[in-house]
């Protein structure tokens, strides 16, 4: 959506605000300012455009050791200088920045307009500091306080005054924020990327909490004001984990981590040859009749393969739902009903609705995310932390590789629970998720031309992926990446679909992309694949190591490491990750940051 920073202490408050910008620029990147106080005032630079634009806009030095700064994806607003953050109040004593929508802000900007306010911005966000200067009498909490009360929806607010120069307000309600506490030095931010150089020690908010933080001090209050003893914790991962390293993209870093990344995410969670994930005791899996998995994007993908997975080891019917569909279809939910959430950022709007709806049904709720004391582990009964550690591209891999991955560790897990599984098929299983960190190298190792492979496919304007079970829901996946970062139309088709009227979309030189692995379809998917061939298209088949009988058939193949059929979805993504990289490359495209895309979605 949006990233915002803060800090206050002895540093110049313009570096330390810019550098953090650019560690938050995934979250959004056309327009972006800062606005630090000195001396009782407020110095303000907003620029349409990259943090490159900002800085060369800033000039020189500013001084100043107290400062908020923004990196935005409009919402409400053209990405221009005008409507970039941060918003002034029209006294000049309040900046703020503010990530999410004010879903209230026509009728609070209708009734400051009649109260003779001139607006500057065409933002929701502006409304914000308009109230606080009608709510200011020299008490900035209290200012504070009245402001958030009169505000629907989602947002995480960074807020100065220049009458207060030694600290910073920062209100969290259904929007990432953290404060980082450091020496002599504090700082609040969207993600812990944007201060991670600086310290590793944070404070987790919860929606509703008010954080008052000086260069000495930080005191959190609750919703009503008064004093909370935060959740404190430590980020265990270093800052070269959210540096390049060496690639021309973090995508790329990101994609060839994922063995090291599925290491973390299961290693800790085998112990004496048994899965054992943490979190789940008070969970009694014998009590529950159906399970339903919300969630969006990449990650909804991730509950397509588990809903597989699910259902053939533990025999309870399971479902994945689109968390933006869940929410609106009155959902037949019970207490014997397990919803599993899956969320990278836990921000995620649609999926913390969803979950909401679930909870108020009285399902009993299971978390699957990344970011340990996000808003959807904080909602949850139960959490698994997938410890993928930080993923800055927007498109994501190994966020979603750990999402799989855990998916079969809960299985498992729930299998053998319920007498579903024998003990010799339990450690076969273990053994073989202890081998997908090394099975997923071994795609890569695999496909070394896939590089080349891009330069014949990139213009392809329409590609169609098919595939059938499993090889569909990596489908989905692939047919997302590419989209994503490549800008290309491509669609993923159950392919026995295909002759329901997708077929008549397929013309010579159309390219489709066949997922070939699941053996029990193999010949199956032989029919779908020489249909297209009938009609002109040339075929690029995803199929196991030591497939030879697709050489007839393909025009150029990608192969897969082996595994157990139930876990093939996780090797046979990542070539595609590497394919849709390579292709967004030879396109030209900016990788890291597509257009119109942000990480984290926290607003429908």
């Amino acid at each position: 959506m949006c990233g915002i920073i803060g800090y206050t202490g002895k540093k110049n408050a313009r570096k330390v605000l810019i550098d953090g910008l650019r560690k938050l620029e995934y979250r959004g990147y056309d327009s972006a300012g800062v606005s630090i106080l000195h001396d009782g005032a407020i110095t303000t630079v907003k620029s349409s455009g990259r943090i490159d634009a900002l800085e060369e806009k800033i000039g020189g030095e500013v001084p100043g050791v107290t400062g908020v700064g923004h990196t935005r994806w409009a919402t409400h607003g053209a990405p221009n200088d005008r409507n970039a953050h941060p918003h002034i109040s029209g006294d000049g004593r309040f900046a703020i920045v503010h990530n999410g929508i004010i879903e209230n802000y026509e009728s609070l900007r209708a009734e400051l307009s009649a109260g003779g306010v001139c607006f500057k911005s065409d933002t929701d966000s502006e409304v914000v500091a308009c109230l606080l200067e009608q709510y200011y009498d020299g008490d900035f909490k209290s200012a504070v306080y009245k402001t958030v009360g009169r505000l629907e929806g989602s947002f995480a607010l960074g807020i100065v005054c220049a009458d207060c120069p030694d600290r910073l307000f920062a209100v969290k309600n259904m929007s990432p924020l953290i404060v980082g506490v450091g020496e002599g030095e504090n700082y609040f931010a969207s993600d812990v990327t944007a201060f991670i150089a600086h310290t590793r020690d944070i404070i987790s908010l919860r929606d509703g909490d008010v954080a008052e933080i000086t260069s000495g001090s930080v005191t959190v209050y609750g919703p009503d004001g008064e004093e909370v003893e935060p959740a404190r914790s430590v980020v265990t991962w270093d800052v070269e984990a959210a540096e390049k390293g060496g690639f021309d993209h973090f995508m790329l870093k990101e994609i060839m981590e994922q063995p090291r990344a599925l290491e973390a995410t299961i290693k800790p969670r085998v112990k004496n040859g048994k899965i054992a994930p943490e979190g789940l005791d008070e969970l009694d899996i014998s009590k529950v009749s159906r399970i339903v998995i919300v969630a969006c994007g990449s990650a909804y993908h991730a509950g397509v393969v588990g809903k597989y997975v699910i259902e053939r080891l533990c025999r309870i019917p399971t479902t994945a739902e689109l968390a933006s569909e869940f929410r609106y279809s009155d959902p037949i939910i019970d207490e014997n009903v397990l919803v599993i959430a899956i969320s990278q950022s836990g921000e995620t709007a649609d999926t913390l609705a969803a979950m909401r709806e679930a909870k108020s049904k009285g399902a009993r709720v299971m978390s699957i995310v990344n970011v340990v004391g996000s808003s959807v582990a904080n909602l949850s009964d139960n959490v698994l932390y997938t410890w993928a550690g930080p993923e800055i591209a927007v498109a994501t891999t190994k966020g979603y590789t750990t999402q799989v991955a855990m998916l079969y560790m809960f299985a498992v897990w729930a299998a053998v629970r319920l007498g579903k599984i024998t003990e010799a098929r339990e450690r076969e299983l273990t053994q073989t998720i202890m081998t997908l960190p090394e099975r997923v190298q071994r795609s890569i190792d695999l496909n070394p031309k896939i590089e080349e492979m891009s330069k014949k496919y990139h213009t392809y304007k329409t590609p169609f992926f098919i595939g059938r079970n499993f090889d569909y829901a990596s489908c989905l996946e692939a047919s997302l990446k590419l989209k994503e970062i490549s800008y290309i139309h491509s669609e993923a088709y159950a392919a026995g679909e295909l002759k329901h009227g997708t077929i008549a979309l397929i013309s010579p030189d159309e390219l489709v992309i066949a997922y070939c692995c699941h053996e029990a379809l193999y010949d199956k998917m032989m029919s779908n694949v020489k249909e297209v061939k009938a009609r002109g298209a040339r075929v690029l088949a995803v199929v196991k190591e030591g497939c030879e009988r697709i050489m007839s058939e393909a025009d150029d193949v990608i192969y897969v490491a082996e595994t157990d059929p139930l876990f093939m979805a996780l090797t046979q993504i990542v070539p595609m990750q590497l394919f849709a990289y390579y292709v967004a490359k030879e396109n030209g495209c900016d990788i890291d940051k597509p257009k119109n895309l942000a990480k984290s979605v926290t607003v429908e």
